[in-house]
This record gives structure tokens, sequence and C-alpha cells, in this order.
């Protein structure tokens, strides 16, 4: 047992002296948690004062244009406050100290050891999350390593700006949460005063730099936009600072039309997106051979071996996308479609 010991105290050896400069760090770091409690109740909150600090940020368009985050996950997409919103909350609710820091960085390893807390020093309360960052993103169905510096604190940041949020919401009030989510949603609704056919056609007008036509708003939306309203406007501007902010890709959230079947067999692909057009030629009609020169075009030949399947352009698709993992056949490149085809063969 005293080999265990004596084993024990020889492995982690303790500093026989203090230098000055770290005495001098930690008698500063206990003064200033002191001085963070007595000063925090010498001058508590006043929940009316948050309250109206809060009702003045989240009327402010600055603020309410960026108070929402949206990303995929599973088919579909998760939207909730961000971390701008998060930080306005604990100023507004007041003496609330926040912050993120890297612990450890292991590059053999390749990864960042993090902590994020929230500290209500009147309440003295304290959240606190570490987590490990591994120095790599998931792209193109793959872990890929990040080696560039700047992608690896751009990853870290990203990663702590995320469990800080989580830490600020533990230690707020639920319902200053939701009056403040509630608050910034009626600012995005009522708009920047402008009029809704103005504020449409902003929106159309930014979709459009980004190469989203103003059919494919439609479609998400599910209506026409001459019958859009306040909320469907600011369901775009999420979208769109979602998008400015990486969170989401455009072809996720506004996927491109589906060329079907029926299009293919004929010959007018009219629906399929312009890139997708230029990509590949215009599909032959079934009645027009080809010649020993020119092959069959792959759309023709797919059409036919569903036919030949007794498809009809729903299921072929639906094979299609259970085939490939979730893909759409309609911006398909030839390659993928030669392996959905040879797929079809084998399996008649």
């Amino acid at each position: 047992m005293n080999q265990i010991q004596q084993f024990q105290q020889g492995a982690v050896p303790q500093p026989t002296r203090v230098g000055q400069g770290t005495a001098v760090e930690q008698s500063r770091a206990v003064a200033e948690v002191q001085a963070a409690i007595f000063v925090a109740r010498q001058f508590p909150r006043s929940i009316s004062a948050a309250r109206t600090s809060l009702q003045t940020s989240c009327a402010t368009m600055a603020l309410a244009s960026k108070a929402f985050y949206k990303f995929p996950r599973a088919g579909g997409a998760v939207q909730g406050p961000s971390i701008h919103l998060a930080k306005e909350l604990a100023r507004s609710w007041g003496n609330i100290q926040d912050g993120v820091t890297e612990l450890r960085r292991d590059d053999e390893y390749r990864q960042s050891e993090m902590q994020a807390w929230a500290w209500d020093v009147e309440a003295n309360t304290r959240h606190v999350l570490t987590f490990i960052v591994p120095h790599a993103k998931f792209a193109n169905k793959k872990v890929e390593p990040l080696l560039d510096l700047r992608d690896i604190y751009e990853n870290n940041a990203n990663n702590g700006a995320r469990r800080l949020r989580e830490a600020i919401f533990a230690t707020l009030p639920d319902w200053f949460i939701e009056e403040g989510e509630e608050l910034c949603r009626e600012t995005l609704n009522k708009g920047d005063g402008r009029p809704i056919e103005a504020r449409i056609a902003g929106a159309i007008a930014v979709f459009q730099g980004m190469g989203v036509s103003a059919d494919r708003l439609e479609q998400k939306l599910g209506r026409k936009q001459s019958q859009w309203n306040g909320h469907d406007i600011a369901q775009l501007l999420i979208t769109h600072k979602s998008i400015e902010r990486r969170e989401i890709a455009v072809e996720d959230e506004f996927p491109p039309p589906r060329v079907t079947v029926a299009e293919v067999k004929r010959g007018a692909p009219a629906a399929a997106p312009a890139e997708a057009r230029a990509a590949r030629p215009a599909a032959r009609p079934a009645m027009d051979p080809p010649t020993a020169e020119e092959p069959e075009d792959i759309w023709v030949r797919v059409a036919n071996a569903a036919d030949a399947r007794g498809w009809d352009q729903e299921q072929a698709e639906r094979e299609f996308a259970r085939w490939s993992g979730g893909d759409a056949m309609g911006p398909a490149p030839t390659e993928q479609l030669e392996s959905f085809l040879s797929h079809i063969e084998v399996t008649a």
C-alpha cells in the first residue's frame, strides 16, 4: 500500500514553490470573482428594466435578422435561436458573464479540448460545458481532416459558439428566452417599414443573385408570390442569413426541379435546371433511332429500361433515389445514370 502511495505521489510531482507571477495571477482571479459577486449584489437586476432593454433590442432588424439559425438534418431542417440572440438576452438580463476557452490543442490526435461557460453572478449559478472538437469536417458524405490553421480556428469557434449558446440558455429563465424569440419574430414579420410588395420584390431579387428563381421560392413556400405575407418573407430572410453564414446550402434548401421520365420520352427536358441542360445533350425522340456514329442518349435509355420494368415516372424516380441514397434524378450526371442503368439491367 505504501509503495502504491509513493508511486502515485511520484507520478504527479507537486511544485515546491510558486513564482511571483503565478501568485499575482491567482490573487487577481480570486479578487475578480469576489468583486463581481459584490457588485452584482450591490446592484441587483431589475426585471422590468431587463424586459425594456430586450424589447428595444428585438425591435430592430439588426438583431432580428440574425436572431435565428437554420441547417439541414435528416432530410429536413432544424431552426432555433442563434448565438447572437443568446448574447443579447444575456446582456439585457444583466449580471451574467460568459465565454469560451480552448483548454488544450492536440495536433497529434487532431483535436481541441474546449470549455464554454455562463455564470449568473447575482444568483451564483454557473453552467459549464467541456467538450472535444475534432479538427475535421463532414463533407461529400465523408470526414475530411482540417489542416489549415484558419480552418481549425473557425471550426473551433463555430463549435464553441453553439455550446456557449446552450450554456447561456441554461442560465436564463425560459420565459425570458421565449419572449425574446417572439419579439424578434414579430419584427421580422413587420419588416423594415416597406410595403409588402416591395419586400417581396426585394426577396426575389436577393435569391435570384444566388441562382434561385421565383418559381423555386414559390415551390418552397407552397404559394404564389402574390399570396406571400410577412411570415413568408421572414422565413426567407432566415434562410438567406443561414446561407450567408454557410449553415445551409442553396441546393439543400431549394432543390432543383426534377426531370420526369415522361418529359424525357417526349424529348422536352424543359423542367431541368439550366446547368443540367447545358451539361447534357437534349434527349432524342424515341421514334428517331440513333446512328452508328452517335449512341443513344442516356436519358432515353433509362426511360426505355424503366418502361421494360413496368415503372411509371414516379416509381422510376423513387428507385433512383433509393439506389443513389437520396439523390434526385434530374441533376444526375451521365456517369451516375450509366451506373443506374447497369443496375436496372442486372436486376431485371
